[in-house]
């Protein structure tokens, strides 16, 4: 545990370091290829600091918050776009809004990353380029708190009840892991739709992004899955992402076709969608982790953890009485 403590303070000096020049020297320079080279150092750093670790828990955090979220907005950063543009008025605040899935409170009101659906189409009737109401629920009130008074911050919410989906469309572009729909969206969906537009129209365009999206999610995952295992990927993970944007990209076809005449029961589309999720991450998702034995390496850090606390308490407790 002293071993992962110290890479784990290494960790946060060096990100944080590599941050502050982010914020004071390619903020400086134009956006675009210049600002993109001078960024690669920090992008190398990202992906090499989770393997000092040697504990799953630290590692994965690690390679999620850096080699995923902040590589992705500081891509964003060097277009000038995303959550770092314009850029924060302290660095603190930029730190923040690379690393952290939150919202930065301007002038009374929220700046926040939008969620709506991958195409343009949306089973809601609300706006799609807003959040449902479920979204700020009081379960991420609650987390949100402590950011909200020290920071001024606020956490954006990371799942909007995944269980009440109605479709694919609606899991993923809604409910499911908003925080990196809302990295993926600019960096990868709609590159993509805009080059699409030029080769099969505006129409169709939004399918060959979504696929091109949650493929482009499948590789990021493989890494993820990569630093957890330290073995060599076997691409279920990816065919899983692959799958579910191949059935998307048909459901927003059929959608395109039938233009509202017909549609199932959300109560039965709402548990054709579940099952197919649970039955799909079963198969291709959830294998790789249980085969190299992360699940039994999560609990047995556990154990670990807990023995270490309660080593140090008997220790204060032994100080407290001498």
């Amino acid at each position: 545990m002293e071993a992962e403590a110290k890479s784990l303070v290494k960790l946060w000096i060096l990100a944080t370091t590599s941050l502050c020049y982010c914020y004071y020297i390619p903020s400086k320079i134009p956006k675009g290829l210049l600002r993109l080279l001078s960024l690669l150092p920090v992008f190398y750093l990202f992906i090499v600091l989770p393997f000092d670790f040697t504990s799953i828990h630290l590692r994965g955090l690690a390679a999620f918050f850096l080699t995923w979220l902040a590589s992705f907005k500081l891509l964003l950063f060097s277009l000038d776009q995303g959550l770092l543009s314009p850029l924060p008025q302290k660095v603190t605040h930029f730190i923040s809004l690379a690393c952290l899935p939150i919202k930065i409170k301007q002038n009374d009101s929220v700046v926040s990353v939008r969620v709506s659906q991958l195409s343009d189409n949306s089973d809601h009737t609300k706006d799609p380029q807003n959040p449902s109401p479920n979204a700020n629920s009081s379960i991420n009130f609650i987390p949100s708190t402590p950011a909200r008074v020290l920071l001024g911050f606020e956490l954006e919410p990371p799942f909007n009840e995944p269980y009440l989906a109605t479709s694919l469309q609606d899991f993923w572009g809604h409910r499911w892991n908003l925080m990196v729909t809302n990295i993926l969206r600019p960096t990868v969906y709609y590159p993509i739709r805009e080059l699409s537009m030029r080769l099969i129209g505006p129409v169709w365009a939004p399918l060959p992004a979504v696929i091109g999206t949650f493929a482009v999610s499948g590789i990021v995952h493989e890494i993820i899955y990569y630093y957890l295992t330290r073995v060599n990927p076997t691409w279920e993970v990816t065919w899983f992402f692959i799958l579910h944007g191949a059935c998307v990209a048909m459901e927003m076809a059929v959608k395109k076709k039938v233009k509202g005449r017909w549609r199932l029961h959300p109560a039965v589309s709402g548990l054709l969608t579940i099952v197919f999720v649970v039955v799909t991450g079963l198969w291709l998702f959830f294998p790789q982790i249980i085969r190299n034995g992360v699940d039994e390496r999560v609990i047995r850090e556990y154990s670990i953890c807990i023995d270490f606390l309660k080593h140090k308490l008997s220790a204060l407790c032994f100080f407290c009485i001498e």
